[in-house]
């Protein structure tokens, strides 16, 4: 029997057929190749790359990029894939404020706007704001009118990814089951994609600085704790959209503490914001919400230190477990209390390294949130190309006149 442990398997070639949207996948990296280069690497005639690439240059998805060294003769040309081609809008929707951007295809943000708007107003003052800021802001991109590829929006709660819709969230009253992509698509007719603040957190801080890492996991850590989970390279929901939902995980430490779904012992009711801004109010310090907690910290208090510490420790015995089952690489914390520093993190690592397996933990990283704030924004933008910009999507593209939803 051969051995195959740790052997990578070769990549799967393109399909006999050449889809134009195959051989895209190949330029998606940015770097220009010749045609010949093209069929090098797929197997195909160099008639059909030709083709294929003439018409993705007719789409714009793809432009010329010079010439390459020649060994004699005419010098052959070089394409490569043109993020400029369309623009994409991302929308971070928070507990009190909506972020809108303007980005390329390729992410790079080309025009931003913030508002305080809190989202319990619902979802028709919320996403009528969206809407109407979204045509200001595609003008100031650029100075000639930019054709949208979709729409990508993070909300602040639970969400049927098949449909865009939130499920019983609960900081957003008047959202439940709402169409949100109905009601977008009224406005702007291009695809609509949802999904919950932390999945597309994943995606943004994943694309922007660690796109090598396939198993990846973001924590957020605010007014509730969750995170999103990438396996081998794909964001997992699970069966309901729910996976990741670490908030309501048993810490053993809190039996005898309530949590607001009902249960004790939840992880959001010892290491949430909310959570520590209380243990500081229960030791006499002014404490109303995480932002204070925060302050104080900053301030160098030593109680809100402390408290910062174990609820990092209190997070790590949750991660401790989902480092065993899912063996990520790399664990990034997020999220307004994950911007504190590094004594959160400090109290993570100390409780991972010491409970997990050694295997899991051999060549495990733990550490910030590099995009911080923006991860939403980067995050709603990877999720409209990851559908736009597909094969399957592209061949529609190429087929007709739109990008499809």
């Amino acid at each position: 029997m051969n051995n195959t442990a740790g052997a990578r398997t070769a990549p799967e070639p393109i399909g006999v057929q050449g889809r134009a949207g195959d051989i895209f996948q190949l330029l998606r990296d940015g770097k220009a190749r010749t045609r010949a280069e093209l069929a090098g690497t797929t197997g195909l005639a160099r008639s059909t790359i030709a083709a294929r690439i003439d018409a993705l240059i007719s789409s714009g998805l793809v432009g010329p990029a010079g010439e390459a060294t020649s060994s004699g003769g005419r010098p052959p040309s070089r394409f490569a894939f043109n993020p400029a081609a369309r623009a994409v809008l991302a929308v971070d929707v928070g507990a009190t404020h909506v972020a809108l951007a303007v980005t390329d295809l390729g992410g790079a943000v080309l025009a931003e706007h913030r508002v305080n708007q809190p989202v319990a107003d619902g979802p028709e003052k919320v996403l009528g704001l969206v809407v109407r800021e979204a045509g200001k802001l595609l003008a100031s991109a650029s100075g000639k009118t930019v054709e949208l590829a979709g729409v990508g929006i993070g909300l602040p709660g639970p969400v049927e990814h098949d449909t865009g819709r939130p499920v019983n969230p609960p900081i957003m009253p008047g959202w439940d089951g709402f169409d949100v992509v109905s009601y977008v698509q009224r406005s702007l007719p291009v695809p609509v994609l949802v999904d919950n603040d932390v999945n597309i957190m994943a995606l943004g801080e994943r694309a922007a600085h660690w796109p090598e890492e396939d198993n990846f996991l973001f924590v957020k850590v605010a007014t509730g704790i969750g995170a999103g989970i990438i396996s081998s390279g794909e964001l997992q929901r699970g069966a309901n959209g729910t996976a990741g939902d670490l908030g309501h995980v048993r810490v053993p430490r809190g039996d005898d503490v309530l949590c607001r779904c009902g249960n004790h012992g939840c992880l959001e009711a010892l290491a949430s914001g909310p959570a520590i801004a209380g243990t500081l109010r229960r030791g006499r310090l002014e404490a109303d919400q995480g932002r204070d907690v925060l302050t104080l910290v900053a301030q160098g208090n030593p109680e809100a230190i402390h408290a910062l510490r174990q609820a990092g420790r209190d997070l790590g015995d949750v991660l401790a477990t989902v480092v065993n089952l899912l063996n990520p690489s790399v664990i990034v914390i997020g999220g307004s209390i994950g911007a504190s520093g590094e004594h959160l993190v400090a109290g993570v690592r100390e409780v991972v390294y010491r409970r997990s397996l050694p295997l899991a933990t051999s060549q495990l990283r733990i550490g910030l949130s590099r995009a911080g704030d923006k991860a939403a924004i980067l995050g709603a933008s990877q999720l409209v190309t990851r559908h736009v910009l597909s094969p399957a999507v592209i061949e529609a593209t190429l087929a007709g006149s739109t990008l499809p939803g």
